[in-house]
């Protein structure tokens, strides 16, 4: 059994890392809620916007954007990979990574060649293992997105895929549901479906309801900008609702972190004192012993 001392010393240090984990607790319920609020706040822009590019891409014009045209056959595909910078959020980037690596290993074996753009340091590091092809990246968005240093990266898909280096995007994230659920999904972001630009009023069904726009100058600016910024508007989204998950996670974690420590500390106070009842125990059955022979 450890001494009295070196028992003492554990219940310290344990004592010390609880108080850092209930710190980074709190910490994270304060980031949790301004994160949902932003996450909240962006999901209006992002329906209203969802409802006018998809209304356009029905529309009776003579210019097809080519993010809404379907390529014959799919020969390379780009994926945005959406994690945190930080760590100690339980098993929110392991689950969007082991995700994305299943669906990789399945398009690797239909021969579909794979380029990555990374959101995120944890996701950077990992494609970085698996030696993938990585063609941009964003790190260190720190607690808010910002559109402004995510466009760089995000460009570089589009036009890529305006040039036809793609067929298809996909976009790997970590879905809000709740305080205690995050769920990873895989959403195709190019090309641009029905299926994906969903209107929120369930009674405009897409195949009975024919729009014409009136457009000023002349429709091909006018739809290049508005099927951008849809598309900058899904990713911010989903980055957001990434944040939100992240806070979430974390302040789980360590709560339960929290928790442990708590067992750790009573499982080691009751080994020190048994230690401690141990060692009088000793001492008095040596003074006994020694009166009896005296």
């Amino acid at each position: 059994m450890a001494g009295s001392r070196e028992i003492r010393n554990k219940i310290k240090s344990v004592k010390n890392t609880q108080k850092i984990t209930r710190a980074m607790e709190m910490v994270a319920a304060s980031k949790m809620r301004k994160a949902q609020e932003r996450m909240k706040k962006a999901r209006p822009y992002g329906e209203k916007i969802r409802n006018v590019a998809a209304h356009m891409s029905r529309a009776n014009t003579e210019y097809r954007h080519p993010f809404l045209i379907e390529r014959d056959t799919v020969k390379k595909i780009g994926i945005i990979v959406v994690t945190s910078d930080k760590g100690l959020c339980g098993g929110l980037n392991t689950n969007v990574l082991r995700k994305t690596l299943n669906q990789m290993k399945i398009w690797s074996n239909e021969g579909e060649q794979i380029e990555a753009c990374c959101i995120g340091n944890k996701g950077l590091g990992f494609m970085s293992r698996i030696g993938a092809n990585i063609t941009s990246q964003v790190v260190g968005l720190g607690d808010t997105p910002d559109m402004a240093r995510l466009i760089g990266a995000v460009k570089v898909v589009l036009d890529g895929y305006t040039q036809d280096q793609f067929d298809r995007v996909f976009i790997f994230y970590n879905r809000f549901i709740n305080t205690m659920k995050q769920q990873p999904v895989m959403e195709q972001l190019l090309p641009l479906t029905d299926e994906i630009m969903q209107s929120d009023n369930q009674n405009d069904a897409p195949e009975k309801i024919s729009w014409d726009y009136i457009y000023e100058p002349e429709a091909k600016p006018v739809i290049d900008d508005i099927m951008v910024r849809y598309i900058e508007a899904l990713i911010y989204q989903a980055v957001a609702e990434n944040m939100a998950s992240e806070q979430s996670a974390r302040m789980v974690a360590m709560k339960a972190a929290s928790d442990n420590a708590g067992n750790v500390i009573d499982e080691l106070t009751l080994i020190y004192n048994k230690s401690r009842q141990a060692a009088i125990t000793k001492e008095l059955s040596e003074i006994v012993g020694g009166a009896a022979a005296v």
